[in-house]
C-alpha cells in the first residue's frame, strides 16, 4: 500500500509565477510564494506576466510536473471581468496550482473562491489558496506601501508550508477549501453615495494636467492598451480604474476628478484604515 502511493505521488520539477500585476502588488507576493515554494522542492522557477496586452495572446499551457502561483488582484469583490475570457484558455494538464489573490484592505468577498474554481476548470488543481492585502489601486493611503516585509514574511511561511503539503498530496488532491459564496458567486462589489445610491464609475477615465512631459510611460503600462502613445491624454479604451497611469507616471501627471470616484476613494480611506489581515488556506495533509 505504502509502495503504491508513493508511486502515484508526483515530483514537481517547476514552479511558476504566473500573474497580472497592474501596479506590482500582486507580482510581489505571488513571486515571493513561489520563490520560497521552489527553494524548498528544489525545483526550477519560471515568472510570466499576462498583465499587457501583448502576453494575452497565447494560451495558458502547463504540464503535470509543475506547481503555478497563479495571482491576480481583487475588483469589486471578483476576479476582473475583463481578464474572463483569457484566463478560459488555461490548460493546466493536472498541473497543481495555488490561487492568490490581493485586496485594497476592504475585502476579498469572492475573489478568491472564484479564481479557485477558474483554475480547477482549467484543468488545475488548486491544492493551497491565499488572499493578501496591496496598496489599494485608487489610493496612496489605504493600505500603503503592502505587501511589505510583515507581508512578505507571511508569504514565505505560507510557501514553506505549501511545499511540505505537496510532498504528502495523493495523485489526485482535494480541492482546497475557500470561504466566500459558491458559484455563481455574490454581484460585484457596488459603492454607494451617503444616501445609499449606487456610484457607477465604469466609464470614469483618467485625466492628464499640465505636468504631463508625454514620456509616453502610462501607454506602456496600461493592461486593457487604452492609451493612445501619440496622445496620451487621449483614452481610446475601457479603464478598468487599476491605478497604474497614476501610480507609475514619473511626474503625477494622471489622475480622476469624477465625483463619485473620488467619494468612493474617500469612503474607503475612512472606513477601513487598519491592517487587514491575510487568508491562508491548505488542503488537508496525507500521512503514509
Amino acid at each position: 500500500m505504502v509502495q503504491r502511493i508513493l508511486q502515484e505521488m508526483r515530483t514537481i520539477k517547476r514552479v511558476r509565477a504566473v500573474y497580472f500585476s497592474p501596479t506590482g502588488t500582486t507580482r510581489k507576493v505571488v513571486a515571493t510564494v513561489a520563490k520560497h515554494i521552489a527553494r524548498a522542492l528544489n525545483a526550477t522557477r519560471g515568472e510570466y506576466d499576462f498583465t499587457l496586452p501583448e502576453a494575452r495572446t497565447a494560451p495558458l499551457t502547463f504540464a503535470d510536473d509543475e506547481l503555478v502561483v497563479f495571482g491576480t488582484p481583487v475588483y469589486a469583490g471578483r476576479v476582473p471581468n475583463v481578464l474572463l475570457p483569457y484566463l478560459a484558455t488555461i490548460a493546466g494538464n493536472g498541473a497543481l496550482a495555488v490561487p492568490v489573490t490581493v485586496f485594497g484592505n476592504r475585502n476579498y468577498d469572492d475573489a478568491l473562491v472564484e479564481l479557485r474554481d477558474i483554475l480547477a476548470r482549467g484543468g488545475l488543481n488548486p491544492v493551497a489558496a491565499a488572499a493578501f492585502v496591496g496598496e489599494h489601486s485608487f489610493s496612496r493611503v489605504l493600505a500603503k506601501d503592502r505587501p511589505d516585509t510583515r507581508d512578505l514574511d507571511t508569504a514565505a511561511a505560507f510557501a514553506l508550508h505549501v511545499a511540505a503539503t505537496c510532498n504528502t498530496l495523493p495523485a489526485e488532491p482535494p480541492l482546497v477549501e475557500i470561504p466566500g459564496t459558491p458559484y455563481p458567486y455574490r454581484g460585484y462589489y457596488t459603492p454607494r453615495d451617503r444616501h445609499g445610491n449606487p456610484i457607477d464609475i465604469r466609464k470614469v477615465k483618467p485625466l492628464t494636467n499640465d505636468r504631463c512631459n508625454d514620456c509616453g510611460l502610462c501607454a506602456k503600462v496600461c493592461p486593457m492598451g487604452s492609451i493612445n502613445p501619440d496622445n496620451v491624454k487621449e483614452i481610446t479604451g475601457i479603464c478598468i480604474k487599476c491605478g497604474a497611469c497614476i501610480k507609475k507616471c514619473p511626474r503625477d501627471a494622471k489622475y480622476y476628478d469624477d465625483a463619485g470616484y473620488l467619494y468612493h476613494q474617500h469612503e474607503l480611506e475612512e472606513t477601513y484604515p487598519g491592517r487587514a489581515a491575510v487568508g491562508l488556506f491548505y488542503s488537508g495533509s496525507y500521512d503514509l
